[in-house]
């Protein structure tokens, strides 16, 4: 578990539902990334659209659209595969999402920082 940040208990997250943001810092900026749980695993993404360097969520949590098959960008309605964060449709063209790594271990859930994502400064 050393290098692992946690996040929440496993339970706190649910199948297509609200998604759990988390503090960080991403290239050298205060920023949010966020989890969601889809067919099973969790997945974790940085709060910034590939389109428009903003965040998704439509209220906080607020990632799946209403099918609960795609994540959407709130502003222009870019939408992302849950598993794999990439553009699925709308003017993310090519695009994907910046994944971070996430760990569900012992009924919790952590995230890996890495060379451009890291714990929120002191």
């Amino acid at each position: 578990m050393d290098g692992l940040i946690p996040i929440c208990d496993a339970d706190a997250l649910s199948e297509g539902g609200k998604g759990i943001r988390f503090p960080l810092t991403a290239f050298g900026g205060d920023g949010t990334g966020f989890i969601v749980r889809f067919r099973g695993t969790v997945h974790g993404y940085l709060n910034r659209c590939a389109h428009v360097p903003i965040e998704l969520d439509w209220t906080e949590g607020e990632f799946f659209e209403s099918s609960g098959m795609y994540l959407m960008c709130a502003t222009h309605g870019a939408i992302y595969l849950p598993d794999t964060g990439r553009c699925a449709g709308g003017p993310c063209r090519g695009g994907a999402l910046r994944k971070i790594a996430v760990t569900e271990l012992e009924g919790k859930i952590f995230w890996q920082p890495d060379e451009y994502v890291r714990p929120v400064r002191a």
